[in-house]
């Protein structure tokens, strides 16, 4: 045999570092498009893991009895990159005919549906990781008799990967789903060639033999044992990223940065283990290993803490630092792990078929760990159970090669566990936002982490997956979320049937009481959110779950397969930057919608303004005006209504149609009190067509947008909303559109001036023009008393002046009159009300009082204290 030229040694080191890199690009892209399928971004994370690791660990074992007696490894090399880049050009097509067949196999069953899902993406995505696992063996048989090392071409190959994970972040924005895949595809051509042309040089070069390997040569137990190291290390991934997806990023960046810096650690283990020598290492790793596992969550409320009190400048700035706190919690158990496969070769013989062997081994398990943890351990143990048992598994399996007297660590191990089993209290991971708060109830399951917290006054919180909170008890946050509904069903001159697109606490639905016979349909994916709103928001939402029928399903899923037709179709808010959320302001999710809408129906999708920029709302703006071609704006404080319709035309005589049905009791309710001028007042014209970029589930834009306009400053909602203001159209050609007859333009005007006043007097409060402000918000309230948010911030104007008032309680009963006049359900000025006729003994009054806080805000903590001084 002739020696290997240093150049072909390189060459087939850098050959199998870029096939890592680009394996990894097909499974962020692969995770992202399965997000899709199933409408929950874990799912696309643990069924692509699962596959990727069975397919590389099947291939690995199948690769050995393939290359054996080839003498031209690469070259087949060469062809299985090319069958892969193929592949992977056809699989969008494969997965959307599958995806067909299963909604009409599975259309009433959602766990049926998932299980399909699962299996049939288990199955399309493992055939490519199968070919990428065959690759191993024979990369390792094509250097067999060069200095090239198992550790060191390991090492590299995962470095590669870790490089090939941050991929996508690039190229999905820039290019979209499917011209990211032609990319990356086209990528594993030019592998193929280089391996093809590399494989000329080995003919020239050296004649390959092959060393025979057989089960024979690693004992049954070792292989069982590193397939549970494998086990553990895909459990401990699917814990991280759920933990630290809701602690850091949060976006559709964190599966991608998480990943990366996993593999780069695996990577830079394997590399180091070229130097380490002697028994006592096998001793050392499970012990080690376990203990830094369990440390990362000892560490997730200073994490936490920190992610909440850190400000970046920019996208980029918050990566690397959020980055860096990942690899400080996760860098010293993938070292470990990284060194596990390089040791174990050399003590077992130091032929690098051996090694293949072992690495088909460790990724089964790791393919059963990444569902196991998944779907088993994290809904049944929680997140934080998942990661404390995987550190478990960690230790019990490395003991498979470790002295006796390393069990001594086992008490040790157990006593850091047991403190750690649960997730932290909300007041603990949220020191700064919710350290007053304590946790009223808490669901874990696999779609997400739901929390009910209550704070210091009595107001309830819902959180999904930790940070985003989706709704709360608090009388203004009530009012808000129930004028997502009156304004939908205003819109319809006769609404029979109204479908929510989430749930939440149900007080946004609670708004639809009003209107007799209403046939109402919640669908909402989240168990802990349907539990929440039946038992824990009951208060604030007049128990609506007894009066509604609640679906639990994905949306989008619901839409597509649902046998029904609706008047009314409500999209409910949402954070658009968050993993997988964005998908419901796309073109495909407004046409499904559209489909779902009977003749003459409505559907609104509602926006906070606060979570766009202006370039990120025309994008959506434009997407929704290419389904609803006559779709028009409404504003109600700081959030946007997108109103579009099934041969649908918006006039002032249909809304006053619809109210005119209602019993004079219910017409009030069903506009809040505030009448119908109020609410055309808030008209903001037509949504005018541009040209631009979708948002399109194939070609995300927001998702991507968002968080750097976030971190450079961009999310201005001063500058959104008078972006807005210059877009609404004047007062005459508003009444024109609106079909406003002459008698009823006077009361019209009243209402759209007032709108545009608070709108104004809001941005030069935050401007810091308080004195204008002022101004605004009076001719505001003169120009529309009704108008809630105009009363409202009027209201919470005269209460902070009351400090500068006189003490004397007659003085002060005055004024807390006066602001129950501007608006009667002002919690602040009830509560003190309450206390100065306590004060007075005028009891029958101060029971007036009370009963009227806990008709506006039944959840108050006031009203506690104010039962146990009457009890005394």
């Amino acid at each position: 045999m002739n020696a290997a030229r240093p150049s072909y040694v390189s060459g087939v080191a850098a050959l199998y570092f870029f096939s890592g890199g680009i394996g990894l690009a097909y499974q962020v892209l692969w995770a992202r498009m399965l997000s899709l399928q199933f409408g929950v971004s874990i799912f696309g994370v643990v069924v692509t893991a699962a596959a990727f690791m069975l397919g590389l660990g099947m291939g690995a074992l199948l690769g050995g009895h393939i290359g054996r007696g080839r003498r031209h490894p690469l070259r087949l090399f060469a062809l299985i990159e090319i069958l892969i880049a193929v592949y992977a050009l056809l699989l969008p097509m494969v997965l959307r005919g599958v995806d067909d067949v299963v909604m009409w196999l599975a259309s009433d069953s959602l766990g049926f549906w998932y299980a399909l899902q699962l299996s049939a993406a288990l199955l399309l995505i493992t055939l490519p990781a199968t070919l990428m696992g065959v690759g191993f063996p024979l990369i390792l048989k094509a250097v067999q008799h060069t200095p090239l090392s198992l550790a060191r071409l390991y090492g590299l190959n995962t470095c590669g990967a870790a490089v090939g994970a941050l991929l996508p972040l690039v190229l999905l924005p820039a290019l979209g789903w499917v011209a990211g895949v032609w990319l990356v595809a086209t990528a594993g051509m030019v592998v193929a060639v280089a391996a093809w042309a590399l494989s000329r040089q080995a003919q020239t070069e050296t004649v390959i033999t092959t060393e025979p390997v057989s089960w024979r040569s690693v004992p049954p137990f070792t292989l069982l044992a590193y397939a549970g190291v494998g086990a553990a290390a895909l459990m401990l991934e699917v814990g991280w990223t759920r933990l630290f997806g809701m602690l850091l990023l949060r976006t559709e960046y964190v599966m991608a940065v998480i990943l990366a810096v996993f593999l780069l650690g695996i990577g830079l283990g394997s590399l180091v283990a070229r130097r380490l020598n002697g028994r006592i290492w096998f001793d050392v790793l499970p012990v080690a290993a376990a203990l830094f596992a369990l440390l990362s969550l000892w560490a997730i409320p200073a994490l936490a803490g920190w992610a909440e009190r850190s400000d970046f400048d920019s996208l980029a700035a918050a990566m690397w630092a959020q980055g860096l706190a990942i690899a400080l919690l996760t860098l010293p158990v993938t070292l470990l792990l990284g060194a596990w496969l390089p040791l174990l070769s050399a003590r077992f013989g130091r032929n690098k078929a051996l090694g293949a062997m072992l690495y088909g081994a460790n990724s089964i398990g790791a393919a059963a760990g990444a569902l196991l943890a998944g779907f088993v351990l994290v809904p049944w143990l929680g997140t934080t159970g998942a990661v404390v048992a995987a550190a478990l598994l960690l230790f019990f399996a490395g003991m498979a090669w470790a002295a006796r007297h390393s069990w001594l660590a086992l008490p040790l191990l157990l006593g850091l566990a047991w403190p750690v089993w649960h997730l932290p209290a909300v007041n603990q991971l949220l020191p700064h936002t919710q350290g007053g708060s304590r946790d009223l109830f808490v669901h874990e399951d696999a779609l997400s982490i739901t929390h009910v917290i209550e704070r210091a006054d009595g107001q309830r919180l819902l959180l999904a997956d930790l940070q985003r909170m989706d709704a709360s008890s608090d009388p203004l946050a009530v009012v808000s979320q129930q004028n997502q509904v009156r304004l939908a069903l205003l819109l319809h001159p006769d609404p029979k049937q109204v479908l929510f697109l989430g749930l939440g606490t149900g007080i946004s639905a609670a708004a639809s009481l009003p209107y007799p016979g209403l046939e109402r349909t919640a669908v909402e994916l989240s168990q802990g959110a349907i539990a929440a709103a039946r038992h824990w928001f009951a208060p604030v939402n007049d128990n609506i779950s007894d009066n509604m029928n609640i679906v639990r399903d994905d949306a989008r899923r619901f839409l597509q397969t649902a046998p029904d037709s609706y008047d009314v179709i409500i999209g409910d808010l949402f954070h658009p930057d968050l993993v997988g959320r964005s998908a419901l302001l796309s073109l495909q999710q407004f046409k499904r919608a559209r489909l779902r809408l009977k003749p003459g129906g409505v559907f609104v999708q509602w926006l906070a303004l606060n979570q766009f920029d202006a370039d990120s709302l025309q994008v959506v703006l434009r997407t929704f005006q290419r389904v609803f071609p006559r779709a028009v704006l409404f504003v109600d404080g700081f959030r946007l209504a997108l109103v579009g319709g099934q041969d649908w035309r918006l006039s002032a005589r249909l809304v006053q149609h619809n109210l005119a049905r209602l019993a004079p009791a219910a017409r009030s309710e069903a506009t809040g009190g505030e009448g119908v001028w109020s609410w055309l007042g808030r008209y903001w014209g037509p949504i005018r067509p541009s040209e631009g970029a979708l948002q399109s589930e194939w070609a995300p834009v927001i998702e991507y947008h968002l968080p750097r306009a976030r971190y450079r400053g961009e999310m201005d909602v001063v500058a959104l909303v008078e972006w807005l203001l210059r877009q609404r159209p004047h007062l005459a050609e508003a009444g024109q559109a609106l079909r406003i007859a002459d008698d009823e333009v006077d009361a019209f005007e009243r209402g759209y001036a007032a709108t545009e006043l608070a709108l104004r007097a809001w941005v030069a409060e935050l401007k810091g023009d308080v004195r204008q402000a002022q101004r605004l918000l009076r001719l505001a309230y003169q120009a529309n008393p009704r108008d809630r948010w105009v009363s409202g911030a009027l209201a919470d104007r005269m209460y902070a002046g009351l400090q500068a008032m006189s003490s004397q309680a007659a003085d002060r009963r005055r004024a807390l009159e006066a602001i129950l006049f501007v608006r009667p359900d002002h919690a602040d000025a009830l509560r003190e009300l309450w206390r100065l006729e306590r004060v007075q003994g005028n009891m029958e009054r101060a029971a007036e009082y009370r009963h009227m806080l806990r008709r506006y805000s039944p959840l108050d903590a006031a009203l506690e204290q104010i039962s146990e001084s009457d009890r005394g």
